[in-house]
């Protein structure tokens, strides 16, 4: 039996909780065992704290822990919030009303094409407000789960950077 190491497909279910401005834990995320994350250890883009807390472990063991702002998102950066024209969501000469919506998340992409999400925060007469901190930014972070699966990722997987088949990307 593989256990969690670089380069294994790992599946988890979890419930992930916040702690609100009360200090009290929020449930704010749950991957259920009909729709687990499944990723790949090492390559997944999560924070190293949370696949570090993972490591060595086998399919059915359990998980409790937490992270702070500084072990995965980052606190909440105030430079974060911008004002972008919003002639630069007009799509053929017309605002995307559907689309800039507040508390929409929008793709968007920086001058050297970096592709990042945004929040819309306000909508203004000439202005979109926007919030480029992750959404779980400044937050204490407490996962509770299970190991559902550990294998080995495929020449092909390892190759994309990304999960293939069930519960990961379909070409």
């Amino acid at each position: 039996m593989a256990a969690i190491s670089p380069n294994q497909v790992v599946t988890i279910t979890y419930d992930l909780s916040v702690t609100d401005e009360n200090q009290e834990k929020v449930l704010v995320e749950s991957a259920e065992a009909d729709a687990p994350m499944v990723f790949i250890y090492g390559q997944s883009g999560l924070p190293e704290e949370f696949e570090r807390q993972l490591d060595g472990k086998n399919a059915g063991d359990t998980f409790q822990f937490s992270l702070t702002p500084e072990q995965a998102y980052g606190e909440y950066d105030e430079q974060a919030l911008v004002e972008i024209p919003k002639d630069v969501f007009m799509i053929d000469g017309k605002l995307d009303e559907e689309m800039l919506q507040e508390g929409n998340f929008l793709p968007m992409a920086d001058n050297e094409g970096n592709h990042m999400q945004a929040k819309v925060i306000s909508i203004g007469d000439t202005a979109v407000q926007m919030d480029f901190n992750h959404p779980l930014a400044g937050m204490v972070m407490h996962f509770d789960g299970k190991v559902a699966d550990v294998r080995p990722a495929t020449p092909e997987e390892l190759a994309h950077g990304h999960v293939h088949g069930e519960g990961g990307h379909q070409h």
